[in-house]
């Protein structure tokens, strides 16, 4: 049980009920996410913060 079939359960269930809408914004949250995890550790983060 880790993120694979976290993963593979998601999209099986995408696939089966058609919820494709679903996707970009699955999509825009993991971006996000990753790019506060990047920022938190690097020199750009007073940059990126004020931006937001």
């Amino acid at each position: 049980m880790g993120k694979l079939s976290l993963l593979t359960e998601l999209w099986q269930f995408l696939r089966v009920r058609k919820k494709w809408w679903l996707l970009p914004i699955l999509i825009v949250i993991f971006l996000l996410g990753a790019l506060l995890v990047f920022v938190q550790s690097s020199s750009i983060a007073p940059f990126i913060y004020s931006i937001i």
